[in-house]
């Protein structure tokens, strides 16, 4: 995220730290998007990335802070029972409170390069990460991993929304702008929804395995021909589908993965996960604003992310 989190300071953050035994400087970087980050530096040199989950704002995680927070905890320790070299699993403790409604968790710092989401990887990377997604959803699942349902937790903000467009939206300044949005796409909207609802009962009897949940470059740090797979939060039991459809575009890729795994990846179900992804993002924009908001770097991009959804998908 741009913006910082309301109520907590540089200070909260290097306190916080203590409690892992590192005393460090720290340095706020507006980079991501969902959770807040720190680059800290120890005083031997040690160098960590910090990440803070506002946990009133993670829904794949759980509702409410303390459902959350388990959420949370849970995935992290998913990631960190793998065992896979490639995955960036938490420093020492999970994560840690911070005030009423924040958990923090450490990472060694990795050397890498990150990419952002929409960036299209050349076919040798592809393959990697393909690879990469290969070994994981053969792994066995650790005792607790989360299920990650063919429903986004949000769709009932995005339901909620398109019964609510008779009457004013005062949030903040992209209120009235989006119930005005919602109101011209309300029909196809609604046809997405239906549609969701039909893949996941034809995909039902799908096979489970540990997933990502959003493998895609802005999640992956690059150093050379290696990569690092970041971002263990979403992670879930769900078809390997909810992983493919984003990571592996061409049936080239597609072809890899099943000669690797033996698992023919199934159009319904890579259909299934697309529109789950793209309802997800929707809906979470809605939601934000619906509620108390203002003018910042982040609402803005989140209106022109929510524009150019709808626009594509009127276009479609």
């Amino acid at each position: 995220m741009h913006d910082r989190p309301g109520g907590i300071h540089d200070a909260d953050i290097v306190a916080a730290l203590r409690d892992w035994d590192i005393d460090a400087t720290v340095e706020h970087l507006p980079v991501g998007y969902g959770d807040h980050h720190w680059a800290a530096t120890d005083r031997r040199g040690g160098r960590w990335f910090l990440t803070l989950a506002d946990l009133g704002a993670k829904p794949h995680c759980g509702t409410g802070v303390e459902n959350t927070w388990r959420g949370l905890r849970a995935a992290l320790a998913t990631s960190a029972a793998l065992g896979l070299g490639f995955v960036v699993a938490p420093y020492g403790e999970l994560a840690r409170r911070v005030g009423d409604r924040y958990a923090l968790t450490v990472f060694a710092h990795v050397d890498g390069t990150a990419g952002d989401f929409g960036d299209t990887l050349p076919a040798a990377r592809r393959r990697t990460v393909v690879e990469m997604l290969a070994r994981l959803h053969g792994a066995p699942a650790p005792a607790g991993t989360p299920v990650a349902g063919p429903h986004p937790p949000t769709l009932s903000t995005l339901d909620t929304a398109l019964g609510d467009l008779d009457r004013p939206w005062t949030g903040g300044p992209f209120a009235e702008p989006a119930r005005e949005l919602l109101t011209g796409s309300a029909r196809a909207l609604r046809a997405l929804r239906a549609e969701l609802d039909e893949l996941a009962a034809a995909t039902a009897d799908a096979p489970r395995v540990v997933t990502h949940g959003e493998p895609h470059p802005g999640n992956l740090l690059w150093n050379g021909d290696h990569a690092h797979l970041i971002d263990w939060d979403t992670a879930g039991l769900a078809p390997p589908e909810r992983d493919l459809w984003l990571a592996a575009p061409e049936p080239a890729d597609l072809d890899h993965y099943a000669r690797l795994t033996g698992h023919r990846p199934d159009p319904l179900a890579l259909r299934l996960y697309r529109l789950r992804w793209r309802l997800d993002d929707l809906a979470t924009f809605v939601g934000w604003f619906r509620e108390p908001h203002d003018r910042t770097p982040d609402t803005e991009l989140a209106w022109a992310e929510l524009t150019g959804q709808l626009r594509t998908m009127r276009d479609d």
